[in-house]
């Protein structure tokens, strides 16, 4: 899509009038009608015909307590009415914060995300065009959103990608892709160099596929020094059978989503490269794929971990904590960042808890947690802590390693397998875990089937550019 601004209302072109609930003085300068059968509430559209016979969209924004939603109004408002779209499309931005802006172009970019890549048939799609009626210059505006709306489509497309596309290797070549375009580094690890390394929990888990397992390393260090600012690790499951502890067939197909944690990271990295954000991050993932095979590991195994810690399996299904382990470890280790962030669709248990409204978030530093659940609120990329009290460590006891990677009780699932990260992460002062399961992957108004909702991007970006200004 193309963004651009002008300062007058061109009557010729289609219009997007935005009217918050109640508020509706000035649409008299655009309509004849004197009272339209419209009041403002959130997402609703009522279509009307100017005097030259252009379309006129009035666009309820609902009340205040809307606000953070406006990029889904106008990403509805888009989806329906685009195929409508031939000339430039004006939008009135008068009355808008910047932050309001800003959700207006992520919107409209949004609208523009295809999930047909596979179709042999497909429309030929023409790039539409908006302009952004202000008065004020909102050009970096319209700039840096787009930007973000650009690349929230892109982890999407990642995350719905069918998993005979989407390897462990083709993850590490998007990744490599990336970094060329965007000036930053990415190093690939591949089989034989974790081997070397000693990424024993990764290869565990990626030794039952006929795709090996990667650790996707990326770098974008702009500030003099080397100190790393935040570390990223995701959850790189490309598609996750459950291993020998097999998953059953209703929904598997949706198992391609597991790596929505890594396609975050990716995506973050990526988009703080194209802002050129003043920080020192690097971003690992751990991507293996959880197969069924004569060489896969068993429950009742023991495994190394990067860490030299010793995990006993007690559930193949719970993966996703094993690479995280050994992510974790990683970064610490070789770049001791100053914070930690690792983000994973880890356990159906946070769904259970927090059902698909926010994250499940697990920290013992209650600065992060305060900094990360205001954006997430600010963003409607929500976060709700839960607890990680010592006396969940039991549940994790081993007889026979340093620990097992399942507690096999039905309860406090995702808090268990918070705690099992925990213990890889050093007792670093500065580690958030966030369990996003609930609200990576799902149902949507734009797709018949579940599909990614591209949360995290915003969530994660935000807190960076928060902890820049402190």
């Amino acid at each position: 899509m193309i963004f651009t601004q002008v300062s007058k209302v061109n009557v010729h072109h289609d219009v997007i009038v935005p009217c918050r609930k109640g508020q509706l003085e000035h649409l008299q300068q655009f309509i004849t009608i004197k009272e339209p059968d419209f009041n403002g509430e959130f997402a609703t559209v009522q279509m009307v015909y100017g005097a030259e016979g252009n379309r006129i969209y009035l666009l309820g924004l609902g009340e205040e307590k809307d606000a953070v939603k406006v990029d889904e109004a106008f990403q509805k408002l888009s989806f329906n009415y685009k195929k409508y779209w031939k000339k430039p499309v004006q939008v009135i931005t008068e009355g808008f914060t910047d932050t309001e802006l800003q959700k207006v172009i992520i919107g409209l970019e949004l609208s523009a995300y295809d999930m047909g890549a596979f179709k042999t048939k497909k429309e030929d799609v023409k790039a539409l065009t908006f302009e952004m009626v202000s008065s004020k210059d909102v050009t970096s505006i319209l700039k840096e959103a787009k930007a973000i709306g650009e690349t929230i489509n892109r982890i999407k497309t990642l995350v719905d990608a069918p998993a005979n596309q989407k390897t462990p290797e083709f993850l590490g070549q998007w990744a490599e892709a990336s970094a060329e375009q965007g000036h930053y580094k990415c190093t690939v690890l591949h089989q034989e160099e974790l081997k070397v390394q000693g990424f024993g929990a990764v290869l565990a888990v990626g030794q039952g596929s006929a795709n090996p397992p990667v650790v996707i390393v990326t770098e974008y260090m702009p500030k003099k020094g080397g100190t790393v600012d935040i570390g990223l690790v995701g959850k790189g499951i490309t598609f996750d059978t459950g291993g020998l502890s097999i998953k059953p067939s209703t929904n598997l197909h949706y198992m391609k989503s597991d790596m929505g944690g890594a396609a975050v990271v990716l995506g973050v990295v990526e988009l703080v490269a194209k802002l050129k954000l003043n920080v020192n991050i690097v971003g690992v993932v751990a991507s293996a794929e959880n197969a069924v095979d004569r060489n896969s590991y068993r429950p009742g195994d023991v495994i190394q971990s990067y860490s030299g810690k010793t995990i006993e399996i007690i559930d193949t299904d719970a993966e996703g904590r094993l690479v995280l382990a050994d992510g974790l470890s990683y970064i610490i280790k070789e770049f001791q960042p100053k914070q930690v962030i690792d983000l994973a669709t880890l356990t159906g248990s946070v769904i259970q808890t927090l059902g698909y409204s926010a994250a499940g978030m697990f920290t013992n530093n209650s600065q992060m947690a305060q900094t990360l659940s205001k954006i997430g609120f600010d963003t409607n990329e929500r976060v709700w802590q839960l607890p990680l009290f010592a006396e969940y460590e039991s549940d994790l006891q081993s007889d026979i390693a340093d620990l097992r990677n399942y507690s096999g009780k039905p309860v406090a699932g995702a808090i268990t397998a918070a705690k099992f990260l925990e213990a890889f992460t050093d007792a670093h002062k500065a580690w958030v875990h966030l369990d996003i399961a609930g609200v990576s992957f799902g149902d949507s108004p734009y797709s018949k089937m579940k599909s990614a909702s591209g949360y995290g991007v915003q969530l994660i970006t935000n807190y960076i550019k928060q902890i820049l200004d402190e």
